[in-house]
C-alpha cells in the first residue's frame, strides 16, 4: 500500500518537515528532513532497463526509399564509430526478430536444394539425374546477384533484403523444371536405343519450343513486380528482379550447359558405375568339359532301373 500527501503539500523540498517517522523508541516522532540530506540535481524522471542493465530505448524509421535493412547497416556502423567504452548496444521488437533471421537464409536455401534432390531421387530412383538438374541452379542464382547488382547503379537503394532472399528460393524450383524435361526426354530417347549425344540433342530440340513458352510467360508475369510503384514498391522491385533475372538467364544457359552436362555425367556414369553394377550382376559361369565328362562317369542308379524297367525282356514279362 503506498499512503502520500495531497498534491499542495508535497510540491517543495520544504514539506518534508511536515512527514514524520517514528523514533527507535516507538514513542518519540521525528521530522523527516532531519533524517536525510537534499540535494538537487538533474536526472531522468523514468530509468528504463533492457536485460538487467540500464538502457537508452531509441526509436526510429527508415527513410522514403531505404528500407529496413539499410536503415540496421546505417546505426551498427555508427555505434561502431562514435560508441564509447563500456557502452553497448541491441535490437529489440521486430528489429530482433529481423536480424535474427537475416542470417537464416543461406540456411533456408540449402534445406531447399536438399528438398528438391530428395524429392528429384525419389522420383528417378537415381542420385544421377538429380544431380544433373540441379547443377542449373547456380546459373539462376547468378542471374538473379547480377540482375540486383545492375539495377543498384538505376535504383541505388535496391538490397539483397529478405525478398530477394526468398526469389533465391523460388529459383531452385523455377530454373530446375526446364532441366526436368531434357533429362526425361533424354533417358526415353536412351531407353530406344540412342546414345548418349544423340539422346542429348534430341532432348534439347523437342524440348526447345515448350521451355521458351513456359519460360516467356513466367517472365510476363513477373515483370510487373520489376516496375511495380506505390507502397511496397521496394520489396516488388527486389522480389521481381531478382526473380526475372534468375529465371531469363537460367532459361537460355540451360538449353546449353543441361545437354553437356547430361553428356558428361552419363558418361562417367556409364564408364565407371555401369560397368562395375554389369559385372557383379553377371551369372556364374556353366562347368567344365573335364567336369561335365566327370559327371557322366558316375552312374545313376534310378536312371539304371528306369532302363531296365523299359527293356523287352521286362516289357513281356507277366506278373505270377
Amino acid at each position: 500500500m503506498y499512503v502520500q500527501l495531497d498534491g499542495q503539500f508535497r510540491n517543495k523540498p520544504e514539506d518534508l518537515k511536515q512527514i514524520y517517522v517514528r523514533a527507535n523508541d516507538n514513542q518519540t516522532m521525528v521530522s523527516l528532513d532531519q533524517l536525510v540530506t537534499i540535494k538537487p540535481f538533474t536526472g531522468p524522471a523514468v530509468i528504463s532497463h533492457f536485460n538487467g542493465y540500464r538502457s537508452i530505448l531509441l526509436q526510429g524509421v527508415q527513410a522514403d526509399g531505404y528500407s529496413s535493412g539499410q536503415a540496421i547497416e546505417t546505426i551498427s556502423n555508427a555505434y561502431k564509430e562514435e560508441a564509447l567504452p563500456g557502452i553497448k548496444f541491441d535490437w529489440a521488437d521486430l528489429t530482433r526478430q529481423e536480424v535474427a533471421a537475416g542470417s537464416l537464409g543461406p540456411l533456408i536455401f540449402l534445406f531447399g536444394i536438399i528438398m528438391v534432390f530428395l524429392v528429384l531421387a525419389a522420383q528417378y530412383e537415381s542420385y544421377i539425374d538429380p544431380t544433373i538438374i540441379l547443377l542449373t541452379v547456380p546459373l539462376a542464382i547468378l542471374g538473379a546477384l547480377g540482375s540486383i547488382a545492375l539495377r543498384r547503379f538505376i535504383e541505388p537503394t535496391l538490397s539483397n533484403d529478405v525478398y530477394c532472399n526468398i526469389a533465391l528460393v523460388m529459383l531452385i524450383g523455377l530454373a530446375s523444371k526446364n532441366a526436368i524435361l531434357i533429362v526425361e526426354f533424354a533417358n526415353q530417347a536412351r531407353s530406344e536405343g540412342k546414345s548418349i549425344v544423340e539422346s542429348a540433342l534430341t532432348a534439347a530440340e523437342e524440348r526447345l519450343r515448350p521451355i521458351l513458352m513456359t519460360a516467356f510467360a513466367a517472365l510476363v508475369g513477373f515483370f510487373p513486380l520489376v516496375v511495380a510503384t506505390g507502397a511496397g514498391a521496394n520489396a516488388r522491385h527486389s522480389l521481381g528482379t531478382a526473380v526475372f533475372g534468375g529465371l531469363l538467364v537460367a532459361t537460355f544457359l540451360s538449353l546449353l550447359m543441361v545437354p553437356v552436362l547430361y553428356v558428361v555425367i552419363k558418361g562417367l556414369e556409364e564408364r565407371y558405375i555401369s560397368d562395375r553394377s554389369d559385372r557383379d550382376d553377371e551369372p556364374p559361369r556353366p562347368p567344365s568339359s573335364a567336369s561335365r565328362s566327370d559327371r557322366e562317369l558316375v552312374p545313376d542308379p534310378w536312371e539304371e532301373s528306369a532302363q531296365r524297367e523299359a527293356s523287352p525282356k521286362h516289357q513281356g514279362e507277366s506278373p505270377a
